[in-house]
């Protein structure tokens, strides 16, 4: 068999509320070191901070959006596909998404994923705001399957069997999650990855948000198995990782835990 690996590196940084230039800075500054890398992966909503209320104000059309022009000039510098986090995208004057952008690294606009699940407990109001996503995407990358979701999507394991049974090869989560829930996050980063055998690339904000609540940072790169193969806890920085995917396919021919899935779970109420 061919080998095949891709390698990984993921962005983790604190975005200033409401200020899209000097998120743009921070990301140019720390993707300035990063050397040969397959993907690049940022965080959601990077380019305005995780604040409901302001969404609107960074809002993009995506046929003249500074944000797919500022990612598709790292992606031709750095020869890179890059998966950019989310930002929000105006579709029109009601009507705004969650977007994560990919794109190659010739600098063409691969896919669009509008997030599906949309968080709106505990004083957030992405919902009020934001108008949910209809389908998963999934899109191949230098002959790689990824599936790609955003932060509150992780609750969701539907979503990821989905993918695995489309042909997921690496999920992808890109969160602005609160510290406030760090034992959710380690657990079900991990959980989505064994239970479909699948590499987990979920990639956080850190620091301050809005009304005196902080982001969680914790980006990890997990393996298929829900080995930890690389994250920082706290602070911005860059994380990497080579995945063999051929390791990933042996493993998955050994342990068939997809083919024990039963075609229904219908209950029976006793």
């Amino acid at each position: 068999m061919e080998e095949k690996k891709i390698k990984i590196s993921a962005v983790q940084m604190c975005a200033a509320i409401g200020n899209k230039k000097s998120n743009f800075e921070k990301i140019k500054q720390l993707t300035s070191s990063i050397q040969k890398t397959d993907v690049i992966v940022l965080p959601e909503v990077w380019t305005a901070g995780w604040s409901c209320e302001d969404f609107i104000g960074s809002a993009e059309y995506l046929e003249n959006s500074e944000t797919i022009e500022f990612l598709t000039k790292i992606a031709k510098e750095k020869n890179s596909n890059i998966i950019g986090g989310s930002f929000i995208r105006k579709l029109d004057e009601k009507t705004y998404f969650n977007t994560c952008p990919v794109i190659d690294r010739h600098g063409n606009l691969k896919a669009l994923y509008d997030k599906n699940h949309l968080y709106s407990y505990y004083g957030c109001d992405e919902g009020k705001y934001i108008t949910k996503g209809k389908n998963p995407v999934m899109l191949t990358l230098d002959g790689i399957n990824f599936g790609l979701t955003i932060c509150y999507d992780i609750r969701f394991p539907e979503i990821y069997r989905a993918y695995r049974k489309s042909g997921a090869d690496i999920f992808i989560n890109c969160a602005a999650w609160a510290s406030t829930k760090p034992m959710q996050w380690e657990m079900m980063t991990r959980s989505r990855a064994i239970e479909n055998q699948t590499f987990m690339v979920a990639v956080n904000q850190f620091g301050p948000m809005k009304n005196n609540e902080t982001n969680l940072g914790h980006s990890r790169i997990i393996d298929y198995n829900g080995n930890v193969l690389s994250e920082i806890l706290s602070g911005e920085g860059v994380i990497q990782s080579e995945l063999n995917l051929n390791e990933m396919y042996k493993f998955r021919e050994k342990c068939t835990i997809l083919k024990d899935i039963k075609e229904s779970y219908e209950v029976n109420i006793i």
